[in-house]
């Protein structure tokens, strides 16, 4: 178990998670969220245009996501959370006053990149701090609680869009996305960040998942708590440090895949859910009601970190079974009623990926900290893209509702490899003793 101070200082941990969640909020609170696919439609875009346009804006992700997390552990997380919701407003900003397909493209590669320059850096900040207010054992309720408040500002921006639409077209709505992220800036620059070595130790992950908190650093040797105390590198040196521990470090490896699959399966198929919404017979007015049971299961989801870092290893593995199941049997029941199941998914998969990022971040060590959770997001934006190709081939061959189900099967495989990760050093122990008999 993580070791934690008693003595943890509320008002400095009030004061991070406060500005955390503000942060969160601010930065989803994009009044062109719900709006851009319609507005790219509008200006005469076809559905092959748009479609490249996601691909520009994944591949920025890919480009920037591991550099961004290198700069992170070198210069300032603050600094570049400060810059991201910038980058992205420049984005959003081109948008409107210059809608044509270069514009959009060139936006796309800013919000791709202001998205890269907050992932890893973000938690890795976030962890760090806590860590150094003895409030380590937090994180994983800490970040869940920061996912839903930005779903929450989707949700709000969902809610706000259409009137803003209405009353001043797509510059207002433009207009109001880019004073989200000037805000979001502001309440950035509020986050503390602290980098010097902290008093608290923790212990060193071990290779193999155990009965144990999910959230929980597992038991093994003492070292020293903060993941920034082994000296600066340079750009260079980080990056490739981030890369080494991915690379020799099993633990930190398979924490890094952990959280690639479970966030990149849910997090694709996720852009689906409008056709599958309107496969159910149900009309165009109500998709939107239907989506917004989704968001009140990823909602909650992330409203149950704290009760989810009780889960040992094998309620880990089925809380990912409940994921492929719903997932499937909602998409396959063909009926409104199916979004319920879906809901329950959503909010169990989001719930799944606060704690892959828990054990991830109490997996890390050394300097690299952002690094690594960097490669995880450029991991996870890999796998995404995968799914949406594969996806494409199986909804062509077979129709949304199966193309779903099969491909939250994913939840299923990894669910099965964890109990058989988990099942394997009990039987070796067991056959061990019998042989000592």
């Amino acid at each position: 178990m993580i070791l934690i101070d008693s003595r943890v200082p509320e008002p400095a941990v009030r004061r991070l998670t406060a500005t955390l969640y503000g942060y969160a909020f601010l930065s989803d609170l994009v009044l062109l969220y719900p709006l851009y696919v319609v507005f790219f439609a509008d200006t005469g875009l076809s559905v092959g245009q748009i479609a490249s346009l996601f691909v520009i804006w994944s591949a920025a992700g890919i480009l920037f996501e591991v550099p961004s997390g290198a700069w992170a552990d070198v210069l300032s997380r603050r600094l570049l959370l400060c810059l991201a919701p910038l980058v992205a407003a420049a984005g959003f900003a081109l948008w409107v006053l210059l809608p044509s397909y270069p514009a959009f493209a060139v936006g796309f590669l800013l919000w791709g990149a202001g998205g890269a320059l907050v992932s890893g850096a973000l938690e890795a900040l976030v962890w760090t701090e806590l860590d150094r207010l003895g409030a380590v054992g937090r994180y994983a309720r800490v970040l869940g609680r920061a996912r839903t408040a930005g779903v929450l500002g989707v949700v709000v921006s969902g809610v706000l869009a259409g009137p803003v639409l209405a009353v001043g077209g797509y510059p207002a709505v433009g207009a109001a996305s880019v004073l989200a992220c000037l805000l979001a800036t502001i309440v950035a620059t509020r986050l503390p960040e602290h980098r010097a070595p902290a008093a608290v130790r923790v212990p060193v992950a071990e290779p193999a998942m155990a009965a144990r908190p999910v959230g929980a650093a597992p038991p093994g040797q003492d070292e020293p708590a903060s993941p920034d105390d082994d000296g600066d590198l340079g750009w260079w040196d980080t990056l490739r440090a981030g890369v080494s521990q991915v690379r020799t470090r099993p633990p930190v490896r398979a924490a890094v895949l952990l959280v690639a699959v479970v966030a990149a399966d849910w997090g694709a198929l996720d852009e689906y859910t409008p056709l599958l919404a309107l496969d159910t017979g149900v009309g165009a007015q109500a998709v939107p009601l239907l989506l917004l049971l989704l968001w009140a299961g990823v909602t909650v989801g992330g409203l149950l970190a704290p009760a989810g870092e009780r889960l040992g290893s094998r309620g880990y593995a089925a809380l990912l079974g409940l994921v492929g199941v719903a997932l499937a049997t909602g998409a396959l029941l063909r009926h409104p009623a199916g979004f319920v199941l879906l809901a329950v998914a959503f909010g169990a998969a989001q719930l799944a990926t606060v704690l892959a990022d828990a054990r991830l971040q109490a997996r890390i060590t050394g300097t690299s900290r952002a690094t690594v959770t960097s490669l995880a997001g450029m991991a996870t934006d890999v796998l995404i893209i995968v799914t949406y190709a594969g996806y494409g081939l199986l909804a062509t061959a077979a129709g949304n509702a199966l193309a779903f189900a099969l491909t939250a099967g994913a939840y299923l495989v990894v669910a099965l490899v964890l109990l058989t990760r988990r099942r394997s050093p009990a039987r070796l122990g067991r056959r061990a003793g019998a042989a000592d008999d």
